[in-house]
Parts: structure tokens; C-alpha cells; sequence
């Protein structure tokens, strides 16, 4: 099966708005088990392991923070967070194979009763194609500020 230009674009699309639409279930089916979300500290930073990141996470605290975000006794989100995506036609930078990679620019709001944030940023996701099904092997978030203070972040930008 091959995977057109069109079908990684709309594949962008549907995993913001599944965020948008606070669908973690479904949003966190879209991940291979040994995936990963990365969100550097750094301006251009090259290893997550090495320099402190903001958020690096693999699938076990992906599903940490899915959980926390569906369950009914976590009092930091009474009421919940929500949250908006306004997102660029991402850019195909590679289609080889089964692996393609995304860039995306966006504009990401977080809000929580009074409270709104406002992040710019890049996505760059590495997709793969895993039986007939794109997945997402990873997820890097490079934010404009990286190097201002923030507050928490409770969603996913």
C-alpha cells in the first residue's frame, strides 16, 4: 500500500483535532509502542537523553498522562483543560518506504477556567506505516520561547 501527500496531511489534521476534541483514547492509538513525544529545552537541541528537555515521554507516560487526563478523581482538572490547535498545511519533508516525516507550524491554546496560554510552535512527526495503518513513531514539539518559564502544561500542543 502507498501513502500519498494528501493522506499525511489529513493524518495531521485528525491528530489535532482529536486533541482538540479531548479523544486521548483514540489519539494514544495512534502511537507505535516504542514511540516517543519530545519536547526540547533548547533552541536546535539534538538529544533528549543528554540536555534536560521540557517533556520527553515515552508510551508509558503517554498512557500515565491519558489516564490522568480521563479520570474522574484528578482534581487539577475540574473542570478540564481544553485546548485548540490552529495549524499550518504541514510540509512532507520525507516519504521513504514505510517512514514519512511531517513539519508543522502552529499556534497552540491552552485554557483552564480564567486561565489562557498562548505557545508557538513546530511539530515534526516520523510516521510509519504499520499494516495498512500510518503510526506515529514520534512526536518532536519545538517551541518558539523553549527558553521562557512556563507554568504546567497539561495537555498535549
Amino acid at each position: 500500500m502507498s501513502v500519498s501527500r494528501e493522506q499525511l496531511i489529513d493524518f495531521i489534521y485528525d491528530e489535532a483535532r482529536m486533541l482538540d476534541e479531548g479523544r486521548y483514547d483514540e489519539w494514544l492509538a495512534l502511537w507505535l509502542d516504542d514511540g516517543h513525544y519530545w519536547m526540547p529545552l533548547d533552541y536546535k537541541q539534538t538529544d533528549p537523553h543528554l540536555v534536560t528537555s521540557l517533556l520527553y515521554e515515552d508510551m508509558f507516560m503517554l498512557r500515565l498522562r491519558v489516564e490522568r487526563l480521563n479520570g474522574a478523581r484528578t482534581f487539577s482538572q475540574k473542570p478540564k483543560s481544553r485546548c485548540h490547535h490552529v495549524i499550518q498545511r504541514p510540509f512532507v519533508d520525507e516519504m521513504d518506504g514505510d517512514r514519512f516525516v511531517t513539519n508543522t507550524s502552529m499556534h497552540y491554546v491552552e485554557t483552564r477556567l480564567d486561565e489562557q496560554f498562548l505557545l508557538a510552535l513546530t511539530a515534526t512527526h516520523e510516521l510509519r506505516l504499520v499494516d495498512g495503518a500510518l503510526r506515529i513513531a514520534s512526536k518532536r514539539v519545538d517551541l518558539l520561547n523553549s527558553d521562557a518559564a512556563f507554568g504546567n502544561i497539561q495537555l498535549l500542543p
